[in-house]
């Protein structure tokens, strides 16, 4: 199984106690103090290891301790440190202190490192505590304890480019054709489960992809597992958003995806994307796409058609992509901020919402969340309004307005959206 999160909890070495100790030998009277230090105990770090691309390992341990220190010894003989403990994590994990929420670190480099529990400092032996006024003390100190705490792991995959799209279009297909990967492939929706990873080659150049399993509406609140696969497309930086040739309305199923993703993070609206239409073998999707070209042409975004089942076309896909690619930051200059302020889901005063009567027959609702909906909702499709209306029943809109009493035939007014209350589909745009 693929895993992207973990719990775990680290626990750094204490420091080596110090020791009393006077030194006894021949012929040397009132020796004086040679209690030595301990040792430093262990740091716990994680460490970017390539070869890793999920969080599995910390699914079946979850309890991490570094060794403590030695203790010291007589003869001024210092204790030996306490080894660290390295553990390694994939690419693109994201650190966080699981009680505070606090963030620690993004780990985006391979090897890159970051300290997440410290060694406890080691105890000072009695030699260390020799004066002019005390000759012979007979004082040690223990070590320190390590640091320790539960941490949240969460992983999201690096890659060039992201494979989007609704569900059964095509996406493990075409990722198994341009790459060495085997994604599980089937005629029927939700094939996929969970991300894929694959290389293409291009002129001897490679390009990281990640299929990103089926989107559904409602993805952004975590419907259908949406949350745990949306994360991953903010590490991507392009897009292949591939439209089902097959669907009744593949320009619906755009609009649907584009809005998922901006309701989930709205810096994903100026994440560049190509949008392709796949299974131009079958003849509906050739008759499709003189509409789709004419919609992505008036939206000003690059777009083609292919055939992931017979190859059709995908090279020149894979020579497109590179070239676009060619044009952008590459991954560690968009991950220098480390998303700290980045949205997992819509924080819950942004749900929050008010109606208000503001005259007869006429309500106005207010909230960021709803709102915002409503104005990148986009209202010539059919699919979009519909959607609208479930939004609205699922954030109790519908309920709070026959509750205050909308009446059939009023007008409610949300932000620039003016819409008509009709009680077979609650409204009319």
């Amino acid at each position: 199984m693929f895993f992207d999160q973990a719990r775990i909890y680290v626990k750094a070495g204490d420091g080596g106690n110090g020791v009393v100790a006077f030194r006894r030998e021949k012929f040397v009277p009132r020796g004086g103090p040679s209690g030595g230090n301990g040792g430093r105990g262990g740091n716990v770090l994680l460490v970017v290891d390539p070869a890793l691309n999920t969080l599995s390992a910390y699914q079946q341990q979850i309890h991490y301790r570094a060794e403590r220190g030695e203790h010291g010894g007589g003869a001024n003989k210092t204790g030996a440190n306490g080894a660290d403990l390295l553990l390694p994590v994939p690419r693109g994990t994201l650190v966080r202190d699981a009680e505070t929420g606090e963030y620690l670190g993004d780990l985006t480099r391979p090897g890159q490192t970051l300290l997440v529990a410290h060694g406890g400092r080691p105890g000072r032996g009695n030699a260390a505590f020799k004066s002019a006024r005390n000759k012979a003390p007979r004082l040690a100190e223990k070590g320190e304890a390590g640091t320790e705490r539960w941490l949240t792991l969460e992983l999201k995959l690096v890659a060039d480019v992201g494979i989007i799209g609704v569900p059964n279009a095509g996406k493990s297909t075409l990722l198994s054709v341009v790459s060495a990967a085997k994604p599980k492939i089937a005629d029927y929706p939700f094939t996929t489960v969970e991300p894929s990873l694959g290389v293409a080659e291009v002129d001897h150049r490679q390009i990281v992809l990640v299929d990103i399993p089926g989107l559904l509406e409602g993805a952004h609140e975590g419907v259908g597992l949406g949350l745990d696969f949306l994360r991953h497309i903010e590490r991507t930086r392009l897009l292949i958003h591939l439209l089902n040739g097959d669907s009744p309305d593949p320009l619906g199923d755009f609009e649907a995806i584009n809005q998922e993703l901006i309701l989930f993070n709205p810096a994903l609206a100026d994440r560049p994307q190509i949008v392709v239409l796949n299974k131009l073998d079958l003849p509906q999707a050739r008759e499709q796409w003189p509409a789709v070209r004419s919609a992505m042409e008036a939206r000003g975004l690059p777009h083609m058609a292919i055939s992931a089942a017979t190859g059709e076309h995908v090279q020149e896909l894979l020579y497109r992509v590179q070239a676009m690619l060619d044009e952008l930051p590459a991954v560690e200059e968009m991950l220098e901020e480390p998303a700290e302020a980045a949205q997992f889901e819509i924080p819950a005063d942004e749900k929050a919402f008010a109606v208000h009567k503001v005259g007869e027959g006429a309500w106005l609702v207010e909230g960021i969340a709803i709102e915002r909906a409503a104005q990148m909702t986009n209202w010539d499709y059919y699919e979009a309004a519909m959607r609208f209306q479930r939004i609205l029943r699922a954030m109790g809109i519908t309920d709070a307005l026959r509750a205050a009493g909308v009446a059939e035939g009023d007008t409610v007014q949300i932000g620039d959206v003016e819409l008509v209350w009709g009680f077979d589909n609650a409204f009319n745009s």
